[in-house]
């Protein structure tokens, strides 16, 4: 029986991790970079306790104004500083439920910027290393900071995306485009499974890449999420895939 984990963005402000969580197997919670405090990480983490849920650390450029999907101009130290105590924050947290942080998966500009640029994503496998060399680094297939993060002794979980298209380069398309997301059920399904199944990932024109993924992440502020959790969960069980 193939295995695959499934994992959601929390703590962010939408307010829906009460109807997720018992469709996730993993969380990434926002810990104060561009979402997140001390109360919604605890609320969240006493979530994931009650559910047998892995949590992770969601960090991100300091940036709530934009949300952190804006690349920010910092120094190494600077932004492993902010780097550091927002992961920090959550191990915190998370030890005072009798539990231990899972992994780390950078959030939005930042995880995009360390896909590609070796200074960024050095700066990240050194914060995680220096917090606790056994976390995992949930990132995208072949992106640079996979290839740092193994290189270092880090283990890598590949990440992706069960609602978002791809371009063929392995980046996602934007959501500036109209169809950046997949918001219908079946077409969810059929996207993961043949991820899974195949170890590829279809383009909107045709085109098939290969891809490696451990992880599938599913949006929590995308239209009908639970719906469509529940539907995947439900189809891949059918196909004799577990939830881990």
């Amino acid at each position: 029986m193939k295995q695959i984990d499934i994992n959601c963005d929390l703590g962010e402000g939408f307010g829906n991790e009460a109807l997720l969580m018992p469709y996730l197997s993993s969380c990434n919670i926002a810990c104060g970079g561009h979402a997140g405090t001390l109360e919604t990480m605890r609320l969240v983490s006493k979530l994931a306790k009650k559910h047998h849920v892995k949590i992770g650390a969601h960090p991100s450029f300091p940036d709530e104004k934009n949300f952190g999907r804006q690349i920010i101009d910092m120094s190494v130290s600077d932004l492993h500083k902010a780097l550091y105590e927002q992961i920090d924050s959550l191990v915190e947290v998370v030890k005072s439920i009798g539990l231990e942080l899972h992994h780390v998966k950078p959030h939005g500009a930042l995880y995009n910027l360390a896909s590609i640029d070796k200074k960024t994503a050095q700066i990240i496998v050194s914060v995680i290393k220096s917090v606790d060399e056994n976390l995992i680094l949930y990132a995208p297939y072949r992106s640079m900071i996979s290839k740092i993060a193994i290189t270092d002794g880090l283990k890598v979980m590949y990440e992706g995306f069960a609602d978002r298209n791809y371009n063929e380069n392995l980046t996602l398309v934007s959501r500036e485009n109209n169809d950046a997301i997949i918001r219908d059920s079946e077409l969810i399904f059929e996207h993961v499974f043949k991820m899974i199944s195949e170890g590829k990932v279809k383009m909107k024109n045709g085109v098939e890449v290969e891809l490696k993924v451990d992880t599938f992440c599913v949006h929590g502020d995308h239209e009908n999420v639970v719906n469509n959790l529940k539907n995947l969960i439900h189809k891949l069980k059918q196909n004799s895939i577990k939830i881990l």
